[in-house]
């Protein structure tokens, strides 16, 4: 209810003193002698209190007006107790008459809300997801037959008619439902007895749970997907032991700690099924290589059925044999490249392999024997063409430039033991004397240079003296008179022609001359320069 202006409160007191006084004699005139000061009509739901003030109004007491009102709207008073709904959760609290206004006629809208801008939240009820819609207005939840109070705040209370389920699930609709939209779901299947993992989490509701079916729903993975079973049931019911609920091809099964075959290499990347053929439970397999890879062994059985011996779950090529520790041959150089079958052609365990090169090398030895069978004297396992052969400890060791010939200059063939080690054998093309001075070359020459020559010249009857040391061999040594052939020591044997005396002096020219000089000529211990 309003306040009054205060003149109006003055007459109102007199009114209601008067009143008072005429009280004990007549009440009825009273009554209308007040109704004539009131200030307008109330509006029609009021109406009734028209003519009992004291059912809204105190006598001298204006702080009394908002209690009164609350002993009438009794769910307001509750509200406002239990700080809940639009009154009670109020920021600040007035008095009802500040905002309800009263005498203002029968028609008047005492209960004002500018529902423009209006935040719902005041209400303790919050607009969410589809409620926030443009489309969805006031009236549509609060019809104008019924108070706001009066709007149910359960989901059912409004959407009875969508409920799919048709009650079969209750009337909590938020327990798996928002307000975003019926198809979007947040139940809380965990604190079912099945909880949701894997590819489970992204399945619809209505694949497992047709025509909304929620009860006696299976649980158990054949009962659901007894369709998917690839294995036909060979594999027993439980698809659990082996695979997760992420993926069917995700294998969960721990072959290493379940049974007593550890899957190693290619065997880890080998589906069930290429082993397990048959009947799970009933088919046990064997754990040995053979009986597998029968028909993959390439030595025919020649190595017997322990293909472990040689090779590993990694690969068929892949071959871990240690030959080095486990025989008496360490495979070296090129041997330890080798394929296995090079070497071991018959049966493995039957035939027993010689150790020695030739043995095995006898097709290749260019030399045809003629070495002997010692390869491994000059050969190594690297390669026949590297050798390690020490010419020093053959019959002709190798100096000088003959240490940078290729052995093919000199050994034509393989058949080493057929060449020749004499000079002139190799060389006599390179003989410019033309076989004047025999065919030992290293009488004069040595295997530094041609040009070079160690013979000593003194050692024989004739030593070089004079203008003599400095002459080249071939001047005196002739094709004419090579070695051995027609050469004297006497000079007069040479140089006949030089003789200027004409034989008068004799033959013996060293008594006079020198053979430094002509020219410088002996008389006894003297000695003059000829003019």
């Amino acid at each position: 209810m309003r306040n009054q202006p205060s003149t109006l409160q003055a007459v109102l007191r007199v009114v209601l003193l008067l009143a008072a006084l005429l009280a004990a004699t007549d009440s009825a005139q009273a009554d209308k002698l007040i109704g004539l000061v009131q200030p307008g009509q109330l509006i029609f739901g009021h109406a009734k209190y028209e003519d009992d003030c004291e059912k809204c109004h105190k006598s001298f007491d204006k702080s009394a007006q908002s209690g009164l009102c609350k002993d009438c709207h009794k769910e307001i008073a509750e509200d406002l107790a239990k700080s809940r709904g639009y009154h009670g959760l109020m920021k600040e609290q007035k008095e009802c008459n500040q905002c309800h206004t009263e005498h203002e006629g029968r028609d008047a809208r005492i209960a004002k809300l500018n529902t423009v801008g209006f935040d719902h939240m005041e209400t303790g009820f919050e607009l969410k997801g589809g409620h926030l819609d443009r489309k969805v207005l006031c009236r549509d939840c609060h019809s104008p037959l019924k108070k706001y109070r009066q709007v149910p705040v359960t989901c059912v209370g409004c959407h009875r008619k969508d409920d799919k389920h048709k009650g079969s699930l209750g009337t909590a609709c938020a327990n798996c439902h928002d307000e975003k939209s019926w198809k979007s779901t947040h139940f809380d299947h965990s604190r079912t007895k099945f909880p949701l993992s894997g590819k489970h989490e992204k399945v619809k509701c209505l694949a497992c749970h047709p025509r909304n079916r929620f009860q006696n729903t299976p649980t158990l993975c054949n009962e659901c997907h007894k369709k998917d079973d690839k294995h036909k049931g060979r594999f027993g019911p439980k698809c659990e032991v082996c695979h997760t609920d992420r993926d069917w091809k995700e294998i969960l099964f721990d072959h290493d700690k379940q049974t007593k075959y550890n899957l190693l290499g290619k065997h880890r990347d080998t589906k069930c099924v290429a082993c397990h053929k048959g009947d799970l439970y009933r088919d046990k397999l064997k754990t040995d290589c053979y009986s597998c890879h029968r028909k993959d062994d390439k030595h025919k059985g020649r190595f017997g059925i322990k293909c472990e011996t040689c090779h590993s779950e990694n690969g068929w090529k892949q071959i871990p044999f240690d030959h080095d520790r486990k025989t008496k041959f360490i495979l070296r150089g090129k041997h330890r490249d080798a394929k296995c079958v090079a070497c071991h052609k018959g049966d493995l365990y039957r035939d027993k392999l010689k150790m020695d090169c030739y043995s095995c090398h006898r097709k290749d030895d260019k030399h045809e024997g003629q070495e002997g069978k010692g390869c491994q004297t000059c050969h190594n396992e690297q390669t026949w063409k590297k050798t390690s052969f020490n010419h020093l400890m053959s019959r002709y060791p190798l100096i000088a430039k003959h240490l940078l010939v290729e052995c093919r200059k000199c050994h034509a063939s393989f058949r080493y033991k057929d060449a020749k080690t004499d000079c002139w054998s190799c060389h006599s093309k390179q003989d410019v004397h033309k076989g004047a001075y025999g065919v030992k070359c290293e009488n004069c020459h040595n295997t530094r240079d041609w040009k070079g020559r160690d013979f000593d010249h003194d050692k024989t009857d004739f030593k070089l003296q004079g203008k003599h040391s400095k002459l080249r061999c071939a001047e005196c040594h002739t094709p004419q008179k090579a070695v051995g052939k027609g050469l004297t020591s006497s000079c007069v044997g040479c140089h006949d022609k030089d003789d200027q005396h004409d034989g008068n002096f004799g033959v013996r020219c060293e008594h006079c001359h020198e053979t430094g000089d002509w020219k410088t000529i002996r008389v006894g211990s003297e000695r003059r320069l000829g003019k």
